[in-house]
């Protein structure tokens, strides 16, 4: 729900003037989006992060052997990359579904029967996972593609909300609250999971244990907004009578929306910008489990502790980036923090990279006596060097782009932005890059 800010479209109801006891409403309509975020959050941590990342892989290849291949559509697809060409195909159907239900919500107002229906879809599918056995590959692909469309969907509904349950200078305090909720839910059901790991020797059945769990823990907390949210604030356009169909009226939203949408550079440069990086986010966060057994061979417990750490972490840092929001203002925070996720991935990701293709350099070096703390030294100083040059190009890329539409945004603001001028911001954040 960080992006809960930017995808509040609709003019806030909260914003108008409240009637009697109308705060004490908001306060309960809010439990119940926390709710529903901490439920829903077991199908990102335990069904996508970390069990079927691992089982659809390992279900196809109990179907066709590791070398052998599926045919999807006339597609030949390796058993271990089942999983990442099925998250690909929803990400493709999510780009052109998601703009027509986010069109949907804004103008139908409906926003509360749009996130329960799509969330116990997505429960349902989830729950029905028990059912994927050895070879059924088949059942696991509908089974994901439905929770992952499903989940996404009503992702996208609840992040609107916040601008009806919550005024602008509360919006950040909400929306942290609101990530925290979200990481204890689907961690503590992934700590279930753990303890069931050290009980549980058969890996298929604890995957279709927890990957069900997911399910019924998803769908039991969305009964709380389900009750909670009745009676959700709507702007005034939402209460207008809607001419025909509710898929039409959406679909006229959002023409309306393109239609405008070359008036507001700014606003499509941004949405340019989410899309790079919530595809950056998601790449990491759905292979993570996949990539850290199949290249870093770390064994399921040693996952499932890491995970359970980066989810607890997490919480912490949800609560205290909404409170520096709230000092420094988002537009910063985000873009500090940003620069700390990048720089620590590329510096992870060069150090293992270095370390896969100078195994035999560095064998031979502690042979000839050079100490671990030397060949670390040497290893994350060329991992820091990439980061260097990685984050110059960056910048550089960045105002290419920003002299390239400096013509469309002053023809529409009247403001013609310097393309070559560094700012201080952006030199901080180059030296959090490389020094993370």
């Amino acid at each position: 729900m960080g992006d809960q800010a930017a995808e509040g479209r609709s003019i806030p109801a909260a914003a108008a003037a409240d009637p009697p006891g109308g705060e004490a409403r908001r306060r309960r309509q809010r439990w119940g989006w926390y709710a529903y975020a901490w439920g829903s959050h077991s199908f990102e941590t335990s069904v996508i992060t970390v069990f079927m990342s691992r089982y659809l892989p390992a279900v196809a290849k109990n179907a066709v052997g590791a070398n052998g291949r599926l045919h999807i559509l006339g597609i030949p697809i390796a058993p271990g990359s089942l999983f990442a060409y099925v998250v690909s195909f929803c990400a493709i159907v999510l780009v052109f579904l998601m703009p027509i239900m986010g069109a949907v919500a804004d103008r139908t107002g409906r926003k509360r029967e749009l996130i329960l229906g799509f969330g116990y879809l997505g429960a349902l599918s989830c729950a029905a996972m028990w059912f994927i056995t050895r070879t059924n590959w088949a059942l696991g692909v509908g089974l994901l593609v439905a929770a992952y469309i499903s989940y996404t969907c009503a992702k996208v509904v609840l992040n609107s909300m916040l601008a009806d349950l919550a005024d602008a200078d509360d919006r950040d305090k909400v929306s942290s609250v609101g990530w925290a909720s979200g990481y204890v839910g689907g961690g503590l059901l992934l700590a279930v999971s753990f303890v069931g790991s050290f009980f549980i020797t058969d890996s298929e059945l604890l995957a279709r244990l927890s990957l069900s769990a997911a399910g019924i823990w998803w769908a039991l907390f969305a009964i709380i907004p389900l009750f909670l949210l009745r009676n959700a604030p709507r702007n005034a356009h939402q209460r207008e009578r809607i001419q025909g169909g509710v898929l039409l009226a959406g679909f006229r939203e959002l023409g309306s929306t393109f239609r405008n949408a070359r008036h507001f550079p700014m606003t499509l440069l941004f949405l340019i910008a989410y899309l790079v990086y919530y595809d950056g986010i998601t790449t990491v966060t759905t292979l993570s489990a996949d990539y850290g057994q199949e290249e870093l061979r770390l064994g399921s417990n040693t996952l499932l502790t890491a995970i359970l750490i980066v989810q607890f972490a997490a919480f912490g840092g949800a609560l205290l980036l909404g409170r520096l929001a709230q000092v420094w203002g988002a537009k910063r925070v985000i873009a500090g923090s940003l620069v700390v996720w990048i720089g620590v991935i590329s510096v992870a990701v060069g150090i293992y990279n270095t370390l896969a293709a100078r195994q035999r350099e560095l064998a031979i070096l502690r042979i000839l006596g050079a100490r671990r703390r030397t060949l670390f030294g040497m290893l994350v100083g060329e991992a820091t060097l990439i980061s260097a040059i990685g984050g110059a190009l960056g910048l550089l890329l960045g105002h290419l782009l920003v002299a390239a539409g400096a013509g469309m945004i002053e023809q529409s603001s009247g403001v013609r932005p310097s393309a070559w001028v560094l700012l201080p911001e952006e030199l901080m954040a180059y030296a959090l890059l490389v020094g993370a």
